[in-house]
């Protein structure tokens, strides 16, 4: 069982030839909305990977509730532990430019109401041997009580640490799998634009301290990690992508499934990475995000 304590978010997107630079107003070719919000990305994404999931979180009282949990809904996601707050549901403004890379502002709204009690209260419902799924966009104490809590109740955290936050390097130290691209990673590590090998070095040595397993995304180029002293890696698939948003939650939903499920660390990563990719071929977080059969045709 897997359970994501994350935000919810209703995604308003636009799409441009080319991102507008600081100042600059460009020219947008069209408008979307979709569900969003990195731990509901993260939950539809377990739940489509063939885990029986439960978001905790919270929404607003607002026109965009509803709409934000939709997929989760129909996924048959458990939504017992989404809290309903005075503040508006939480918010992502996207711009994504004609090559797929994005820009995104988020605003917290009902996110940000979320507690420690909260968390506590979240990981008390759940089982030794559960997954409990973390990410940066929830109030750092809330993220912090949950972890802990989780590690007195045996049950295995995983921490994406995005957005990447000052509270990121210290909440990183209480979970047992951390999740972060290339560049959160090298903020993990102290150091800026590392290369290739100095990043294997970095991984050994932030291993060593706690025997945490660490996994670093990097784009294109697949994934590496470190796990019981073991270095691993896999790689996704080549594509043109089309929209990059949510394929890091994508990669995060279906590596805790495939976990969850009892593959083997290597099997689980190349499933992700290859999640992951498939993410990038459709644009919106949740609807592009792909079906266990889809991946494992790939796989």
């Amino acid at each position: 069982m897997i359970t994501v304590f994350g935000s919810i978010n209703m995604d308003l997107i636009a799409t441009t030839a080319e991102l507008p630079k600081p100042g600059e107003t460009v020219p947008g070719s069209s408008f979307s909305t979709a569900a969003g919000g990195k731990g509901a990305n993260q939950a539809l994404a377990a739940r489509r990977a063939g885990s029986n999931v439960k978001m905790a979180g919270a929404v607003g009282s607002d026109t965009f509730a509803e709409p934000a949990l939709a997929l989760l809904k129909d996924a048959g996601t458990d939504l017992s532990s989404v809290l309903k707050a005075s503040e508006p549901t939480g918010t992502a403004l996207i711009l994504v430019g004609g090559n797929g890379e994005n820009m995104i502002a988020v605003i917290p709204g009902a996110n940000g109401t979320i507690t420690a009690s909260d968390a506590i209260k979240t990981v008390d419902a759940m089982s030794a041997g559960d997954i409990l799924m973390l990410q940066l966009e929830s109030p750092a104490a809330a993220v912090e009580a949950a972890l802990r809590a989780a590690r007195g109740k045996g049950v295995t955290t995983i921490l994406n640490t995005a957005p990447f936050t000052i509270d990121a390097t210290r909440l990183s130290g209480l979970a047992d799998i951390v999740v972060a691209n290339e560049t959160e990673f090298d903020a993990l590590s102290g150091k800026d634009a590392i290369t290739a090998s100095q990043r294997i070095e970095a991984l050994k040595t932030l291993h060593a301290e706690g025997q945490q397993t660490f996994v670093v995304t990097l784009g294109g180029d697949g994934v590496v990690a470190i796990r019981g002293g073991e270095i691993t890696s896999a790689q996704g698939l080549v594509i043109e992508p089309v929209d990059t948003v949510g394929a890091g939650d994508t990669f995060c939903g279906y590596l805790a499934a495939s976990l969850d499920q009892g593959l083997d660390f290597e099997k689980a990563l190349r499933r992700a990475a290859v999640a992951g990719s498939l993410a990038c071929l459709a644009r919106g977080a949740q609807p592009s995000i792909p079906m266990a059969e889809a991946v494992d045709g790939k796989v």
